[in-house]
């Protein structure tokens, strides 16, 4: 019998001296929001994952909104989306005063279903907001084409795919590149590198980098990198609706130094991910996740299904009594209040799900994931202890 108490949480950023002495480095030169630790840490990012270009926001949500205004989505367009994502995705969309008009995942992958994005095309769509769903990339290869024949932007929310790749023409490529039209990311605590909270767009569109990078500040004409190094007087001014999105320069050089560990990080994530896999094979009443062959999880989430007739609460709870942490399946934002009167697309005339009218409140696999699914601890500093520890507690609650 395994010990009965510990604490074990779902994730911890991966902290120590020198994101401390990171951090000392702006507050110490007085300069400490939007300076020159963000333009380096733009520099860098952009060098690792492969982008033309690269601008920091305050956190992946104000990402994917300077995102849709870049790409033209305004009042009544239509954002094709999934509801199995944080409410973010679907929020922002709003933000715009636009309509996420939302399809079904695939269940083994629990990122939008390609097959069922044509259906729903219609002349008021305006954008694909494809997302790489807890660190495991969508099918972009399948997702572009589409996107292609109907001259649509694809904004990717990759808020947990730092470091995660796919295989990309015969080669490996990270996520970020991008390999739509933009890629959001985000630095939560949660996420594989952290900045405490924070954001970053890449995008190989210089045009919609400059208005990014305008929009974040105000629409300040007159940058303040620019006007802080002036020999004369410089009056800005402000010629359209801006945000106030800015990353700071402390968060910058913490993120600076997360991005000089981050393939140590991915790699002790896939360790125990596969670890988790092998020990959970031969265990009654979980499905692993799988991981597409073209694929490259960076696990920023071990997303587990569990099968017919164990119940999701109950294994939680008997987990938590045990000092480890789990969290549900990803969310169905359709289910949210704030979405309860909207009716969902699934398809024009008889949809997908089966209903006769191709519009409904029915999103069967994204709410059986939601139902069905539980995020297991996973962080760089577990050991195989604890990780023993968490597999023989959820074997015991799901007997």
């Amino acid at each position: 019998m395994a010990e009965t108490q510990r604490n074990i949480p779902i994730t911890k950023p991966c902290f120590d001296a020198r994101e401390v002495e990171a951090a000392s480095r702006p507050i110490l030169s007085g300069w400490v929001t939007q300076g020159p630790e963000v333009a380096a840490f733009e520099k860098e990012f952009a060098a690792h994952v492969g982008a033309r270009h690269a601008c920091a926001v305050s956190n992946c949500t104000t990402a994917l909104h300077l995102a849709l205004i870049a790409a033209g989505v305004g009042s009544d367009d239509e954002v094709i989306t999934v509801s199995h994502s944080f409410i973010a995705t679907m929020n922002c969309v709003r933000y715009q005063g636009a309509v996420p008009v939302v399809v079904d995942i695939d269940p083994d992958s629990y990122n939008v279903d390609p097959a069922l994005i044509e259906r729903v095309i219609t002349p008021r769509t305006r954008a694909i907001l494809c997302v790489h769903q807890v660190g495991m990339p969508c099918e972009l290869a399948a997702i572009l084409p589409i996107a292609r024949r109907h001259s649509l932007v694809v904004i990717e929310d990759a808020a947990c795919a730092i470091g995660s790749e796919i295989r990309w023409n015969g080669v490996w490529e990270k996520i970020g590149k991008p390999h739509g039209d933009v890629a959001c990311f985000s630095f939560h605590p949660r996420k594989v590198i952290s900045t405490g909270d924070g954001g970053m767009i890449t995008t190989s569109n210089p045009e919609w980098d400059k208005r990014f990078r305008s929009l974040r500040q105000h629409a300040m004409s007159v940058p303040d990198t620019v006007r802080h190094g002036a020999k004369q007087v410089i009056f800005e001014s402000y010629p359209e609706l801006g945000f106030n999105y800015r990353m700071t320069d402390i968060q910058a050089a913490v993120g600076r130094e997360q991005l000089k560990r981050l393939p140590e990080i991915v790699e002790k994530r896939r360790a125990l991910a596969a670890r988790y896999t092998k020990l959970l094979s031969q265990l009654r009443g979980v499905s692993p996740p799988r991981e597409p062959e073209w694929a490259h999880s960076n696990w920023q989430s071990y997303c587990v299904r569990l099968l017919p007739g164990v119940k999701q609460v109950d294994v939680m709870q008997q987990l938590l009594d045990r000092g480890i942490s789990t969290r549900r399946g990803i969310m169905s934002s359709h289910r949210e209040p704030a979405y309860a009167m909207e009716k969902w697309t699934c398809g024009p005339g008889p949809g997908a799900c089966g209903c006769s009218t191709g519009r409904c409140d029915r999103l069967p696999e994204s709410e059986r994931a939601t139902d069905t699914c539980v995020l297991l601890p996973l962080y760089p500093q577990m050991t195989q202890e604890e990780q023993d520890f968490v597999v023989a507690s959820l074997a015991e609650a799901c007997r």
